[in-house]
């Protein structure tokens, strides 16, 4: 009765994998620029780096401000003369009313803000280099886990077959026992190894399951939305080391990051250099202001009415701060030196990780080579031991050994093809190259 169910289980995975249209691997792509997260975040961060580099944010405009005012008194007063008289005023009321636009204008400063703008510029280059790298890494992330589930889907397949052939030996041994042609140590024999399939496929099943969520993480959807890949591996064929060191010298994203960091420093030395320069500022306001009072004596006016523009020009130079902008100044260099150090070490580490992952591609591409030949002969060893079970001149256990060594060769096979092309994404990051490679 198991036997049965599971079948139709088979059966009803089969006619739903088929059923499943194919997430290509362009589609992929375009699925997941749109909709990971890693990506959107990075989007963000993008425009907040190109709003920061804007004019807006770089002191060269003018700051206007606008003023406005009134004022209400009421006093009682008495004034005395010095020939004796007393003038009292009770309740007088005074009113005021006032009105301004100011402008304010920095004219230099040392060059403080013609750096610190280009600073800014800087800035928003190394946020774009920084949102490269994480396009690069999200894509590498991105077809590891679809060839994941390529493999895993293939591995499927192949356990499927294995079981397939497993129960159809079991069927075998028992119809020979029953005619007196082997005995139940067969049937039991058969029996295991029928469980010991099942128990891998189903293994394999859920490591498919899980890949599957974890490639929908990458593309930013529902994790257990249905998915089925494209098992079709090509390869770049004019791959050569020199080349890949000369682009991953020019493209790649964390050693143009680097360059970025040590110009960003540089202009870290020269805005504090500023501190020993003059600032210059221009200021100006029109200005209206009137009052109206009550009389306290005869000399006192009752309206007073002002109105005018106000221009200046301020200077102010720390001909001497006790020493702290030449500390700042002493620091900044520092800090660019070891920006170039660095830049110097991961030169360095570059050229290490790519001779280490050309000889990891190239053992790749032989080991699959190797593999394919494995896999053929290991099927001529199987079909050849099928026929000689069947006409009973080799017992169940050689059978069974065929049968594994197959599955072992084909298992092995399918991990070798997407390590080599796991290993060619890599190398091709390194480069510098992967966002413009149309090899996925």
């Amino acid at each position: 009765m198991s036997t049965k169910f599971l079948s139709i289980g088979f059966l009803l995975v089969s006619m739903s994998f088929y059923a499943q249209e194919i997430l290509t691997k362009e589609k992929a792509v375009a699925i997941t620029l749109e909709n990971n997260y890693n990506i959107k975040i990075t989007k963000n961060n993008l425009e907040t780096a190109k709003n920061n580099q804007s004019v807006y944010n770089s002191g060269y405009l003018p700051t206007v401000t606008a003023n406005a005012g009134a004022n209400y008194s009421n006093r009682d007063t008495d004034l005395e003369f010095q020939d004796g008289s007393v003038n009292s005023v009770v309740g007088a009321q005074s009113k005021s009313y006032n009105a301004s636009v100011g402008l304010n204008y920095t004219i230099f400063n040392g060059f403080n803000r013609k750096n610190t703008f280009k600073k800014l510029k800087e800035t928003y280059n190394l946020t774009e280099l920084q949102a490269r790298q994480v396009m690069e890494n999200t894509l590498t992330t991105l077809f590891f886990a679809y060839y994941e589930v390529a493999r895993l889907t293939e591995n499927e397949v192949t356990q499927q077959q294995t079981l397939s052939i497993s129960k159809k030996r079991l069927e075998r041994a028992k119809y020979s026992f029953e005619y007196g042609q082997n005995t139940k140590l067969d049937i039991l024999n058969a029996e295991v190894d029928v469980n010991n399939d099942s128990i891998t496929y189903i293994d394999i099943n859920r490591q498919l399951a899980n890949a599957k969520r974890d490639l929908n993480v990458v593309l930013g959807r529902a994790v257990n939305t249905t998915v089925k890949v494209d098992t079709v591996v090509t390869y770049a064929v004019n791959l050569n080391l020199p080349e890949i060191l000369n682009k991953a010298k020019e493209n790649n994203a964390n050693l143009l990051q680097a360059q970025k960091n040590i110009a960003l420093r540089a202009l870290d030395v020269e805005i504090n250099k500023a501190g020993w320069m003059p600032n210059v500022g221009l200021t100006s306001s029109y200005a209206w202001n009137q009052s109206a009072n009550d009389p306290t004596n005869r000399f006192s006016p009752i309206n007073n009415t002002q109105t005018g523009f106000n221009a200046g020009v301020n200077l102010s130079w720390n001909i001497f701060d006790g020493g702290t902008t030449k500390t700042r100044v002493a620091n900044a260099k520092i800090v660019l030196e070891t920006q170039e150090i660095q830049k110097q070490q991961l030169e360095e580490q570059l050229k290490r990780d790519v001779h280490n992952a050309w000889a990891t591609y190239q053992n790749a591409l032989f080991s699959l080579q190797v593999q394919r030949k494995n896999v053929a002969t290991n099927k001529r060893n199987f079909n050849r031991s099928t026929e000689r079970y069947k006409l009973g001149q080799i017992n169940s256990i050689d059978f069974r050994q065929a049968q594994n060594n197959l599955v072992n060769a084909e298992l092995s096979l399918s991990r070798a093809k997407y390590t080599a092309k796991n290993a060619e994404l890599s190398l091709l990051q390194l480069a510098g190259v992967i966002l413009d490679t149309e090899n996925f």
